[in-house]
């Protein structure tokens, strides 16, 4: 009993050293292949799964929406008084759900370049309204017209439209209106040629973002999908020093092996600038 228990403590402790030592070799080769792997896999070309993903994403990706609705006009266009809002939201809505579109590889730079198409669905269990909620707030065509026309000429005859159409320096339009737009009454009286539809994001359904030109890190797995330039561009001109760059990715993936240290930088062509993001907590989204 005696030798056949130390025969089983030796055993055991043998077989626990070869495993120790069959881990501390295969653990680095693991970790090796699983890397290679990665590094293959998310390269932007066709056959790979991060091309696949990249091109349409599987993951719901969503916009939402807070307005700020003003509760006095009358009192500000007669008294000038303090204007008083409330802001009423989310509304919600899912974007960058079509496919990616003109997708051209460039292998001379190891670049690939795209237009993202435009649209939006309502998405009204998200939302703590419909679309058809009215806001009351500044009308953009009457106040914008004073600062355009200076003139004093044109801007009697402006005013003139103005009382014509019935318009003032507030409207109430729905939410649906003020984001993809609406037929302008004083606008459409103005004898040039203008746009007489107006919306926060006008034209945007059947619309295209781009073109993007982005690298698909053929040879630098760090340089993936991070955008080289948007339009033809790197500067936009629109605003001074560092924030006019396009820096970052444009949100839809980013690349591998991103420390939690790491600042996340992407470009948004809505404000025309890069923004970025910080990790701050973990958390899980899994219910059981």
């Amino acid at each position: 009993m005696g030798c056949d228990r130390n025969c089983g403590l030796i055993s055991g402790a043998v077989i626990g050293a070869i495993l120790a030592v069959l881990g501390g070799i295969l653990m680095p080769v693991g970790d090796f292949l699983i890397e290679k792997t990665i590094k293959k896999e998310v390269v932007l070309e066709e056959g790979t799964l991060a091309f696949k993903n990249w091109v349409k994403t599987g993951t719901e990706v969503y916009r939402q929406f807070w307005i700020f609705d003003v509760q006095n006009p009358q009192e500000v266009i007669m008294n000038s008084s303090n204007i008083k809002v409330e802001q009423r939201g989310p509304y919600t809505y899912r974007v960058r759900y079509l496919a990616k579109e003109n997708v051209t590889q460039d292998p001379e730079d190891n670049t690939v370049s795209f237009l993202q198409p435009n649209g939006a669905i309502f998405e009204p269990s998200l939302s703590v309204g419909t679309e058809n909620d009215n806001f009351t707030v500044l009308n953009l065509a009457v106040a914008a017209a004073a600062h355009i026309y200076q003139n004093a000429f044109v801007q009697v005859v402006l005013n003139s439209l103005i009382k014509k159409s019935k318009s003032s320096m507030f409207q109430t339009r729905s939410l649906k209106e003020l984001l993809w737009g609406y037929k302008d009454p004083f606008l459409s009286l103005v004898p040039y040629p203008v746009t007489t539809t107006v919306g926060l994001f006008y034209p945007y359904n059947n619309t295209a973002d781009g073109v993007y030109k982005v690298f698909n890190g053929k040879d630098d797995i760090s340089k993936v999908a991070i955008i080289d330039t948007y339009k033809g561009k790197r500067n936009l001109s629109y605003w001074e020093s560092y924030c006019d760059m396009v820096n970052g990715t444009d949100a839809a993936s980013f690349p591998p092996f991103v420390e939690k240290s790491q600042v996340l930088q992407f470009f948004s062509s809505d404000i025309c600038r890069e923004t970025c993001v910080h990790f701050t907590s973990s958390f899980s989204t899994f219910k059981s």
